[in-house]
């Protein structure tokens, strides 16, 4: 079982292993943020409890999802997780993990990786470390933005900031994918 020191210790952890995007750098990792913020923004807008804290929490086991799926390790998370914080998780994991959203699974299963020469093989723990490369940079970045809403502005600081940047443009209800994978 996770203990709370562990559960906080993973972006620290996924940083030191991944990096970050740089500051002011976001625009060229725009096609896999966009998705992510948008998604939680449309989990926020039907589900309000599913707010700011929430949405750091489910950061976390994003995070943790992803470990145990290059690692083949297993994280027991079960004592963090509650109904606001999974919503958050599945809408951030559907903007690019082909393990959750069949989309993305079908357009890598069509697609080569730019960065490989070849297709991805989902089964190759090294191909899928460098895959969630980016995505781990942009959860992070996020989480960045997330703490950072959350002291200025509390518990809705990150969803009232991404609503009036890109509220406009998040419509509907189905979860969007990244197509950074896809040629």
């Amino acid at each position: 079982m996770v203990n709370r020191y562990q559960f906080n210790k993973i972006y620290s952890q996924m940083k030191q292993e991944f990096g970050m995007v740089p500051h002011g750098g976001e625009g060229d990792y725009a096609m896999i943020l966009f998705p992510m913020e948008g998604n939680a923004l449309k989990i926020h807008r039907k589900y309000p409890s599913s707010n700011s804290r929430r949405m750091d929490e489910a950061i976390a086991l994003v995070l943790f999802d992803i470990k145990e799926r290059y690692t083949g390790e297993s994280f027991d998370t079960s004592s963090f997780r509650n109904e606001e914080n999974e919503r958050l998780e599945k809408a951030l994991l559907m903007a690019f993990d082909p393990f959750t959203n069949l989309e993305t699974y079908q357009a890598i299963m069509r697609e080569a990786v730019p960065e490989m020469s070849d297709s991805l093989d989902l089964s190759d723990r090294d191909q899928l470390h460098e895959y969630y490369r980016k995505p781990v940079i942009c959860l992070l970045r996020i989480k960045d933005s997330v703490d950072l809403m959350l002291e200025k502005n509390g518990s809705d600081g990150y969803f009232d900031f991404i609503e009036q940047y890109m509220g406009q443009q998040i419509t509907g209800e189905s979860m969007d994918f990244c197509t950074f994978f896809a040629g």
